[in-house]
């Protein structure tokens, strides 16, 4: 039996078909896994990355977005430098294989995955940049305040009303920090109405001391207003208090008894600052005559009847002392003055405005308007198909500021309460 040679051996197998093998490159096997490997581990990193880059802009933090941007930069780089090595080795890849074909498979689609993050990627970026322009603006202003807070300090310390303690204290409700904005008149008519509404407890409890009618005495203040309960009569006597508090407001002076100079808006911003940070008592005891100080007295003189002063204490002492240019330290005293220097407050800021902030009243019998008015009761029902609640008391006049509305506070008649 003739047997093949060795060397013819090579070409036949067990089942005598002819094989032609190919050359087996176990380089280019070993540095497709690794390229596929890192592919991966780029694909890992540059999600986190993007994760990272979102959480950064919720709350939004500049310092966060930039180093998140940088990973998610740096990956697409990596990403991209293996996309043109792999390109460069196989120019026109050919699927010899099952396991070919899904291999480009999953790097087409590593490949669409890097170009839509390339795009959100582009879109970041984008927003960074705005952002970025958004900061400049905001320092910008911020710069603008601390140099008219360096101004303003020069000039308080001028005037002695900046004391060391007041000069060293980082509070947050510091003056120094205080901006005019519509937000801080606004807020600070808010506190006008509470300190009329605080103030109105200790009269009315000593006029229940002095044995006075209640129902009588609301009634006097404004006659005939239907109280849809007995309890908002209360309303009648902050109506007064604001009444007589107001009256003048819509004069630079306050129809206090003052020189006639002309004053900057820069200057009632000064006051109002100054008069702030300070304890109204405290502000009067350095200068019992100053502007404030006349405010304060005509003001108590107005809205406390001597009438009430007689049955309040016995005698007239405290009015007396009072006319003669004092200011008593009695906690009925006390307690008109934080209302005093809210109601100052307010006015200042007013004319610190350019132009300045107008007031407006209601007046009773006028129909309800949702946007010149509010409810002093909350819990009111309103019939779309009855007629508009007309006003039987103006609790708290209203606002303008330019063509913004603070709204006038109001109690109404014909209306009925949620339980």
């Amino acid at each position: 039996m003739i047997r093949p040679s060795s060397k013819e051996s090579l070409n036949y197998d067990n089942n005598s078909q002819k094989v032609y093998p190919q050359p087996i490159d176990e380089n280019m096997n070993q540095n497709m896994g690794s390229m596929i490997g890192r592919i991966f581990n780029n694909i890992s990193s540059l999600k986190a990355a993007y994760i990272q880059l979102q959480e950064a802009h919720t709350p939004y933090d500049p310092d966060k977005i930039q180093t998140a941007d940088k990973l998610v930069i740096d990956e697409l780089t990596s990403l991209s430098e293996l996309k043109h090595t792999y390109r460069e080795r196989n120019p026109k890849p050919v699927a010899a294989s099952p396991q070919d074909s899904r291999l480009l498979s999953e790097i087409q689609e590593q490949q669409n995955l890097l170009k839509t993050y390339e795009v959100m990627v582009k879109k970041f970026q984008s927003q960074i940049q705005n952002r970025d322009t958004e900061i400049i603006h905001l320092q910008q202003q911020t710069d603008e305040a601390k140099h008219r807070k360096t101004k303003l300090e020069k000039k308080l310390k001028q005037r002695g009303l900046l004391n060391k303690e007041s000069e060293e204290s980082d509070e947050e409700e510091s003056y120094f920090s205080v901006e005019l904005t519509p937000s801080l008149f606004t807020s600070t008519a808010d506190n006008a109405y509470q300190s009329i509404h605080e103030f109105s407890k200790p009269l009315i409890n000593m006029m229940k001391a002095a044995g006075w009618d209640l129902d009588a005495a609301a009634n006097a203040i404004e006659p005939d207003v239907v109280y849809t309960r007995r309890a908002h009569k209360k309303y009648a006597f902050e109506s007064y208090i604001c009444q007589r508090i107001f009256s003048g407001f819509h004069q630079e002076n306050f129809s206090i008894d003052a020189a006639n100079a002309t004053v900057s808006n820069e200057a009632f911003f000064h006051q109002f600052l100054a008069v702030r940070a300070m304890d109204p008592l405290d502000v009067l005891s350095q200068n019992p005559d100053s502007v404030f100080g006349k405010f304060c007295r005509s003001k108590y003189l107005l809205l406390v009847h001597p009438k009430m002063e007689g049955s309040f204490f016995g005698n007239m002492d405290q009015r007396n002392y009072v006319m003669s240019g004092g200011h008593p330290r009695t906690p009925f005293y006390q307690a008109f003055l934080k209302l005093a220097k809210s109601i100052w407050l307010l006015h200042r800021l007013a004319y610190s405005f350019d132009p300045k902030v107008r007031v407006f009243q209601v007046k009773k019998a006028s129909e309800f308007s949702e946007i010149h008015m509010e409810s002093v009761v909350k819990n009111i029902i309103l019939d779309e198909n009855a007629e508009r609640p007309r006003v039987d008391l103006m609790v708290m006049p209203g606002f303008l500021i330019g063509t913004s509305v603070i709204q006038s506070r109001v109690y109404l008649s014909g209306v009925k309460c949620a339980d």
